[in-house]
């Protein structure tokens, strides 16, 4: 565990990270994992994690950054040899038989949700749009009164059951 402002205490380029790194390059540094993965305990372990469910990003990130702990190589060298690395663990687990979930998230059922939410607010914005013009047509209408012409002769009720000669 790390207290916050521990490394102010300690004697520097104490750790294995604060000093230049062995591997300067990406070559050397992708030959360097891909060794020690090839060791048979190791790889039985990788294979073990890999069966336990843990997922391959993972698994490469915690690799590197082990490497990267232990002073083999720097942090930059990772960023560049990382698909190089989780290549070669994929491509050996598919080769054993091994399961195993890659760690690249599917984006299509977010990308749905996300779609479905952008639908859902447009048809909110719609519907509020149009109870306020109905609230506004209520409020600024007076009961209509129909005026009929003055000049305009009054129909006479017809049908069966219409009395002659009576207004209404």
């Amino acid at each position: 565990m790390i207290i916050p402002g521990q490394s102010l205490t300690a004697e520097p380029k104490n750790a294995p990270y604060e000093n230049p790194p062995e591997l300067t390059t990406a070559e050397d540094s992708i030959m360097w994992h891909l060794n020690r993965l090839q060791d048979e305990e190791k790889f039985k372990a990788l294979a073990d994690t890999l069966e336990l469910g843990l997922d391959v990003v993972t698994i490469t990130e915690g690799l590197l950054r082990g490497a990267v702990m232990g002073g083999i190589h720097s942090i930059d060298i990772s960023l560049i040899i990382a698909p190089v690395i989780h290549e070669y663990i994929t491509s050996t687990a598919e080769k054993l038989g091994i399961d195993f979930e890659e760690g690249i998230p599917d984006n299509s059922k977010q990308d749905e949700e996300i779609e479905y939410q952008i639908n859902e607010k447009k048809a909110q914005d719609i519907l509020a749009e149009l109870d306020m013009k109905v609230e506004e047509d209520m409020d600024s209408e007076e009961p209509m009164q129909e005026e009929l012409p003055m000049d305009m002769p009054k129909e006479e009720p017809r049908g069966l059951m219409a009395r002659r000669g009576e207004e209404l």
